[in-house]
């Protein structure tokens, strides 16, 4: 049995980690909370940048016809600024929650699926990719099971539950990759091939 100083040392040792876990706890959320109300503030602030810069697009378009030359250089200068600026708005909203598309708000429902950085965004992007790879040679074993050695009707109907939540889930990872700025569909692309010889 210990002495009674030494367990009291360790009750208060244990009592003292769970405060600090409590007061990291606490300034997480803090952080969380300021992290979202800059990432509002960002989100609106950029919005209103693109109205005004779509409207001055518009004008300088209506003013480009009846232009003298100088004037027309300048409304080109000012044009390639303006498609610098949406770029940059490109890359910043990148970083930031955006809304989901149809497809995701009609599967997912209105959950926040943007991936904050490069890191978690390369991870998902190689972990769909392993899924990708690793089903599609399961569902390819298992057909040839199911065309050489499985001639049940139960079997064919398992295996085509299994094709269509395959591309049920390829899809929706797809959607979730596309939302967070890639640029390729392959599950599309492998359709399009399909269907069109």
């Amino acid at each position: 049995m210990l002495p009674s100083h030494t367990t009291e040392h360790f009750r208060c040792c244990h009592n003292t980690r769970g405060l600090r876990r409590g007061e990291t706890h606490k300034v997480y959320r803090q952080k969380l909370e300021e992290v979202t109300s800059l990432q509002t503030a960002c989100s609106s602030s950029i919005h209103r940048q693109k109205k005004t810069l779509k409207d001055l697009k518009h004008s300088l378009q209506r003013c480009k016809p009846r232009a003298s030359p100088e004037e027309f250089a300048l409304i080109q200068e000012i044009s390639s600024q303006i498609k610098e600026r949406q770029n940059a708005f490109f890359d910043m909203e990148a970083y930031l929650p955006k809304r989901n598309g149809l497809y995701l708000n009609l599967v997912l429902g209105n959950v926040n699926v943007t991936l904050l950085s490069n890191q978690a965004k390369f991870a998902y992007k190689d972990e769909y990719e392993k899924f990708k790879l690793y089903l599609t040679i399961i569902l390819l074993l298992g057909a040839v099971a199911c065309r050489c050695f499985l001639h049940y009707r139960v079997t064919d109907e398992v295996f085509n539950f299994l094709l269509v939540w395959y591309y049920c889930t390829l899809t929706i990872r797809e959607s979730i990759l596309i939302s967070n700025g890639s640029r390729y569909s392959a599950t599309c692309k492998t359709h399009e091939s399909m269907e069109c010889p």
